[in-house]
């Protein structure tokens, strides 16, 4: 017993009675380091193919980075920027001439637009993102601020455009003559008559009743009350601010038009559907260069005789129904998507087609096509370009002016990186507030 005592007595000193203190980790485990032990170098393979890729990335910077920053700010043509080139770095190559970007910026944003009136679509600008911020951001802006978003597309033509203001006025009192009489004809004769009827009064009242009703008010309106800005022709609209106008009134059109059709081709009504299908599939199998042709040079043949109907009028709407026919195939591929259930369980509640349609299904369609919708935006909004090609003086158009210019005849690559990198922001922005979008909505919480 004595020696089992001592044998526990010996085993018993060795168990610890305090705490060790904490430890910092290993320094090559933890911060950028640990990270990059773990990500960048956590094999043999992944070893070389990183520093194959930083000696790649350090190739492309050797050249990129000379280039912007070793380029020349202040000369008044190409010619005096090589000059400075060869003085300073002597007949090394590689740098660049900004001297175009700060000579012909404001002519790239704003075109031939009148430079007393930049201040126009500078505010119609800012005012865009006041009118977007509770339709994109609806969890922390005010609601009360969606009646500002409903008079913005009537108050931007009239900052841009000029003239009196009673025209956005009449264009406005349309909708709103369609709403009314959808909504007691809807009650009357029924949800689609009632829709069909809103429609048409809309149409007339802006065909028929418009014109004379807003040059009346235009005409009697007191000259001390400025309801009045000076107008300034398409011709003069170019640069940046063309490819963003066209852009925004594409994108924010598309959008419901593209959910109406995509309706409209899954509904059991033969004509409706015959229609949706045919303007779908006729639309996408007809290159977007090939309608701003049709809307430049014959869409007047079709007009009444001396019908001025604007160029870049003309262009906003193909683009706008090149744009719906994309987007009611993504949306349909979210309504595809959904579960018969959820069609079920809107019936099961006593809903009718469109507030099932409003409340359960469209929402849960739109969260599903939200990677298929922006990008659809994004090649909107890059392929405002084209219409360099019919005539209007987008960023590109100007471009070829001024290389036409015999001071800046030759630079190519300067004017390119500009117009590129005004480009990604606006696409980079878009692509970013999708995953942000994502991440709001999502809930399997995975």
């Amino acid at each position: 017993m004595s020696n089992s005592h001592s044998e526990q007595s010996r085993a018993a000193a060795f168990v610890r009675t305090e705490m060790l203190p904490e430890l910092a980790p290993p320094i090559t485990s933890v911060g950028i380091i640990g990270w990059a032990r773990a990500n960048l170098f956590s094999g043999p393979i992944n070893t070389i193919v990183t520093l194959i890729c930083l000696g790649f990335i350090w190739y492309v910077l050797s050249g990129v980075l000379p280039w912007v920053f070793q380029s020349v700010w202040n000369a008044g043509s190409l010619s005096e920027c090589r000059e400075i080139m060869t003085a300073t770095w002597g007949e090394t190559h590689g740098h660049a001439c900004w001297s175009v970007i700060r000579e012909r910026w404001l002519q790239l944003l704003f075109g031939f637009y009148p430079p007393e009136s930049y201040w126009r679509p500078i505010l119609a600008l800012g005012l865009l993102f006041v009118a977007l911020a509770p339709v994109l951001f609806s969890d922390r802006v005010s609601s009360r601020l969606l009646i500002f978003s409903a008079m913005y597309p009537f108050l931007m033509p009239w900052l841009l455009w000029g003239g009196p203001i009673w025209s956005p006025v009449g264009a406005a009192a349309g909708f709103v003559i369609g709403y009314f009489v959808n909504r007691f004809a809807g009650e009357a004769l029924g949800s689609l008559a009632g829709f069909i009827l809103g429609i048409v009064s809309a149409i007339l009242w802006w065909l028929f009743v418009m014109g004379p009703v807003t040059g009346l008010l235009a005409s009697g309106t007191p000259e001390f009350f400025p309801l009045w800005i000076e107008p300034v022709e398409s011709r003069a609209f170019g640069g940046f601010m063309l490819s963003i106008l066209i852009g925004v009134v594409a994108i924010g059109c598309s959008l419901p038009i593209g959910i109406l059709l995509a309706l409209g081709r899954q509904s059991d009504l033969l004509i409706v559907k015959s229609i949706c299908v045919g303007f779908i599939e006729f639309i996408r199998g007809v290159p977007l260069i090939t309608l701003l042709f049709v809307a430049s040079t014959l869409l007047n043949i079709f007009m009444p005789p001396g019908t001025n109907f604007d160029i870049i009028l003309r262009v906003m709407i193909m683009v706008t129904l090149f744009a719906s026919a994309y987007m009611a195939e993504v949306i349909r591929g979210g309504l595809a998507a959904l579960p018969r259930g959820q069609y079920e369980g809107a019936d099961s509640l006593g809903l009718d087609y469109w507030q099932s349609q409003r409340l359960i299904i469209m929402p849960q369609a739109l969260k599903i096509s939200i990677p298929g919708i922006v990008s659809t935006f994004i090649g909107v909004f890059k392929d405002t370009t084209l219409v360099s090609i019919i005539g209007l003086l987008d960023p590109l158009g100007l471009s070829t002016a001024i290389r036409a210019d015999a001071a800046w005849n030759g630079i190519y690559w300067e004017l390119f990186a500009f117009i590129a990198f005004l480009f990604f922001v606006c696409c980079f922005s878009m692509s970013r507030y999708s995953m942000y979008l994502e991440r709001r909505l999502q809930t399997d919480h995975r």
